[in-house]
């Protein structure tokens, strides 16, 4: 029997955040080989595709190795019953847990009434909560939300996912009208923790937006008591960032180009014929800047088709030595 892994982590929890063709199961091998969160979630995956006759082709999003624990299986949709075969899915794939996407502002996902549309539906998000529950048996539960949807209600909305009894609840400090224009409210997050200790409740709160690095988490933790951070967007071009061990400002050039080309073949192994390779090219964005010639080197791999072509770009910038896989 698997138990509630969250109140086994130490305090605060440094988490990876799921992203659309970005966390997949390539990147986040990288990420836990050189720079391990406390908790990986993979890329949010349609409740509805997985029960529907193209559930194969989504499957590959649920992949996952042993090195990625605690791993959970983040799910979007708007039908409860859904969730229930979800969450069932996810337990037989052997996940850790199960997050429910209630904070997404993609606009196919909300037309479907899922991701951020679920805040203005409190009645429907508890069904699929309660659902999703019930069908993950010894899983824990968590969602994945923000302050409000046109406007901040965390007042009234952070209380229906609280009476739920989830393992963790994070939040987004903005609303879905925000999106990313404005900073993360981090005096919500504040605030939402003592909305949990006024209702006794024992649901770890979690905190995302515009945090950097492992730094700046612990810093927001301090100020806000949060339970733990989510980070996104740093993480791009950057698998070092979570490690304890390692500055991540201090890789060298040629480990980092190096790491790139591990990446790519890794993505080629597991995608081939499955995702287009364009996906790696926001990776190699990420990768190759902040160094002479960056532009260059960056332009040349927009140009290429798969990890050979990546390789001979490579070999002829600085030559081949340095970026064979590790």
């Amino acid at each position: 029997m698997k138990h509630n892994f969250w109140k086994a982590l130490k305090r605060p929890i440094l988490a990876l955040a799921p992203m659309a063709n970005v966390t997949d199961a390539a990147f986040r091998f990288i990420i836990a080989k050189y720079g391990k969160p406390d908790v990986m979630f993979t890329e949010f995956t349609s409740c509805d595709g997985l029960c529907s006759p193209g559930r194969e082709k989504l499957l590959v999003d649920l992949k996952f190795t042993d090195t990625e624990r605690p791993i959970v299986a983040q799910f979007f949709g708007s039908k409860p019953e859904n969730f229930f075969r979800c969450a069932q899915l996810a337990r037989e794939l052997g996940f850790d847990g199960i997050d429910i996407n209630m904070g997404c502002p993609d606009r196919a996902m909300e037309k479907q009434g899922a991701g951020a549309a679920l805040i203005k539906n409190p009645n429907l998000a508890r069904e699929i909560i309660a659902a999703a529950k019930e069908g993950a048996g010894d899983l824990p539960v968590s969602v994945k939300t923000r302050l409000g949807y046109n406007k901040i209600v965390l007042e009234e909305w952070l209380p229906v996912l609280l009476e739920a009894d989830l393992a963790a609840i994070t939040i987004h400090a903005r609303t879905r009208k925000e999106m990313s224009a404005v900073s993360a409210h981090w005096d919500q997050v504040k605030r939402a923790v003592e909305i949990r200790d006024e209702m006794k409740s024992k649901t770890l709160i979690l905190g995302n937006g515009d945090v950097k690095d492992r730094n700046e988490a612990e810093a927001r933790v301090r100020e806000t008591s949060c339970d733990g951070v989510m980070i996104g967007r740093g993480i791009f071009g950057n698998p070092w960032l979570f490690s304890s061990a390692r500055d991540y400002r201090k890789v060298e050039l040629p480990e980092k180009l190096r790491v790139m080309f591990e990446h790519t073949l890794l993505f080629e192994k597991i995608f081939q014929g499955l995702k287009s390779f364009d996906v790696m090219k926001k990776h190699y964005k990420a990768y190759v800047s902040g160094f002479d010639g960056a532009k260059e080197l960056r332009a040349k791999l927009m140009d290429v088709r798969n990890a050979v072509g990546v390789e001979s770009v490579l070999s002829r910038t600085q030559g081949k030595e340095g970026y064979e896989q590790g």
